[in-house]
């Protein structure tokens, strides 16, 4: 069976840090779990320190060359591509979808793989079956066209999107109803081609309760609001990073994986918006970090559904989303899952992986779209 990923410890702690605007004062949330979710960048500045976009807690969120971003409502996209059609998780030329194979490597990523784990094995926090009476991994709740919207409270209503959102009552939580863990909700709405994300979710009346929550225009490029936190530590949708079945049946997974690290460093890196450390340390990476598997690994002898999560490792590469056990990829539960073909990926290890700098994929801080 697989393993699950460490639950966040005193979350209430880590919250209040985010609350507190993630300053640079306490102690590293790593320390005592991961840290909570926040907004996605809308604006970065270049570290001289480190290659790549990023941005300091309380920083402006400007760049050299670019003005602060405009209050525009966080989580909604302004600019939907025309046409109905299918619902795409976020454009063809969304940083998620970003070939990231011939990008340079990063000047610290031997440092930064290095405090993440280089002898820590890849694992799949995800699967078929269920451990502890809870499905394995991030449940997806897919809701049909005017599924009837319910009220949601927020712990940090000033970093969370507003309600009511489409979350039916039977909502699929990671975790299971019981669990005490990140406790999850992800509801794909795909008539209107929305995601709606919480952290910490339970039921409360006929509504929900959550930690916080983010709204999220699939068919828009449009970014958080730099500093605040989503579902996920670094503000990024959890949709975006997960693993699921009908990609690996498909053949080929055409977006980068969600990633936990056991700690980072503060502030983040375009794509992320959000900083849950206060610790300074450069040899850790920060959230939105973007990781690729070495072309220089052979994948021949994995099992095809392991092999293909590879190969998207290798191609659009993991994005640290959150902190949690070193190198453990998420996804979404199916009974499809073959857990012996999974299991595979503890071959690799962070050793066979390198950071890159994708600085040079932004064309705009207050957007996901690349060049």
């Amino acid at each position: 069976m697989l393993r699950l990923r460490p639950r966040r410890a005193a979350v209430v702690a880590v919250l209040a840090l985010v609350t507190a605007g993630c300053s640079t004062s306490g102690s590293d949330p790593a320390a005592s779990g991961e840290g909570a979710p926040g907004t996605a960048p809308s604006g970065t500045a270049t570290s001289s320190a480190a290659p790549g976009v990023t941005v300091p807690p309380g920083a402006a969120a400007t760049t050299s060359a670019t003005s602060p971003v405009p209050a525009a409502r966080a989580g909604i996209g302004a600019r939907p591509s025309a046409g109905a059609g299918p619902c795409p998780v976020f454009p063809a030329d969304n940083v998620w979808h970003a070939d990231v194979s011939r990008l340079p490597v990063h000047a610290r990523s031997a440092a930064m793989v290095g405090a993440i784990g280089a002898g820590a094995t890849v694992h799949a926090d995800f699967g078929s079956g269920t451990w502890e009476g809870a499905p394995i991994g991030i449940p997806v709740t897919v809701v049909p066209a005017g599924q009837r919207r319910v009220p949601v409270t927020f712990g940090y209503a000033d970093e969370s999107d507003p309600g009511p959102y489409p979350i039916p009552p039977d909502a699929k939580v990671e975790g299971g109803p019981s669990g005490t863990g990140d406790r999850h909700v992800i509801v794909w709405d795909r008539s209107a081609c929305r995601a709606y994300e919480l952290f910490d979710a339970h039921r409360s009346g006929a509504g929900w309760r959550a930690g916080s929550g983010a709204v999220f225009d699939l068919r828009s490029n449009r970014m958080r609001r730099a500093g605040w936190t989503s579902a996920d530590a670094a503000g990024l949708s959890v949709l975006a990073g997960l693993v699921r079945y009908d990609e690996v049946s498909a053949g080929r997974i055409d977006h980068a994986i969600r990633v936990t690290v056991p700690r980072t460093r503060t502030g983040w890196t375009w794509p992320a918006s959000h900083s849950a450390s206060s610790a300074t340390d450069p040899s850790l990476p920060q959230l939105g970090q973007r990781l690729r598997l070495k072309r220089s690994v052979d994948l021949s002898g994995l099992p095809r559904q392991a092999r293909i999560v590879a190969e998207a490792m290798r191609r659009h590469g993991l994005i640290v989303a959150d902190h949690g056990s070193a190198w453990f990829i998420s996804g979404a539960p199916d009974p499809r899952w073959d857990n012996d073909a999974l299991h595979a990926l503890d071959r690799l290890r962070g050793s066979d992986f390198e950071v890159v700098d994708a600085a040079g994929l932004m064309a705009d801080p207050a957007s996901a779209a690349t060049r």
